[in-house]
């Protein structure tokens, strides 16, 4: 014969069932990136988004570094006169971390800016060697490239105003919808430097392959005059070679960024300071360095011929042009 519950067991029972929802209700509330707005007893580091102390040291090493380069490729694009290039280089490091959001946008900003730089010297150097080896118009490479950076920029903002919005009311799926555009982005970024490699390549072998009708043509490049007379500096070469070290280092912390956001606001990678020091700031840090110490004003002869107010003879593209 079945025995019938108890009245202390229908009690205990009665109290589970009720408090069942409660229980639910506070794990869904534990803390974690997105109900996290300032660290707390209750809510410590490790649930906020990058989940982790920034380590003072290499922060304000990096903070110096860049303060630096801004300060020192100020002074030099003044007396040079190469605007438009000390506008991009002293826009890479810019950095005021007073807000997450700031920072978020010092990061999306900075390395656009950086590459800028180094397309419009790209430019300088094809005029310089020979516009007629270049698949591209000269004075169209900081046009195409930098606009292509400024569309990865505005698809980086649709996404992170995109997954705000999501994040402010809860919902999972416009979060995603938004992080998928910020990675569209920084992988439409990727490829606008590697189509630049690959021109730079292209032009390069072409270069090489066109010798014969350069020995034999009646005009001669800026480069080929120079190089007949002995007047090429070491200097170039120097300055081809650091463009091409900030040119890598600028693409490694793109490439950097893609897994890094792959996984959303708060994944694994993104919460790795050591990473994130070493292939975002430290690389951003060496392109702004070398391009700031090895200055095109002082490196590079059409820089310096341009701040003099010359106009080199294989100048002559007729393509809109952005100031130097």
């Amino acid at each position: 014969m079945s025995r019938s519950p108890s009245p202390r067991a229908l009690l205990s029972l009665a109290l589970l069932t009720l408090a069942t929802p409660i229980l639910a209700a506070r794990d869904s509330t534990r803390p974690s990136y997105r109900t996290c707005h300032e660290v707390s007893p209750s809510c410590p580091v490790e649930a906020t988004t990058y989940g982790y102390y920034p380590e003072l040291g290499p922060n304000a090493f990096l903070l110096a570094l860049f303060a630096v380069c801004f300060l020192a490729s100020t002074v030099i694009g003044i007396w040079s006169k190469t605007w438009t290039y000390t506008l991009a280089l002293g826009g890479g490091p810019f950095s005021r971390p007073s807000a997450f959001e700031m920072q978020i946008c010092c990061l999306v900003l900075g390395p656009s800016f950086v590459a800028a730089a180094i397309y419009l010297t790209l430019k300088h150097f094809v005029l310089y060697c020979g516009p007629q080896h270049s698949l591209l118009k000269a004075r169209l490479y900081p046009w195409v490239f930098v606009g292509c950076d400024f569309a990865s920029i505005v698809l980086q903002a649709i996404g992170g105003g995109v997954a705000a919005g999501g994040g402010s009311s809860d919902n999972i799926n416009i979060v995603n919808v938004g992080n998928n555009l910020i990675v569209t982005g920084i992988a439409f970024q990727v490829a606008t430097m590697s189509a630049c490699g690959v021109l730079v390549l292209t032009y390069l072998w072409r270069y090489r392959k066109g010798r014969a009708e350069r020995n034999a043509a009646t005009e001669k490049s800026d480069y080929e005059i120079s190089k007949a007379n002995g007047t090429v500096s070491r200097k170039m070469y120097v300055f081809g070679g650091i463009l091409v070290l900030a040119y890598f280092t600028v693409l490694i912390r793109c490439i950097y960024r893609i897994p890094e956001m792959s996984g959303g606001w708060g994944n694994p990678l993104m919460r790795k300071e050591k990473e994130f020091l070493l292939l975002d700031g430290m690389m951003i840090g060496i392109a702004c360095v070398v391009l700031t110490v090895f200055h095109p004003a002082f490196f590079f002869a059409p820089f310096a011929a341009f701040r003099h107010g010359a106009r080199k003879s294989s100048q002559r593209d007729d393509t809109p042009q952005l100031s130097e």
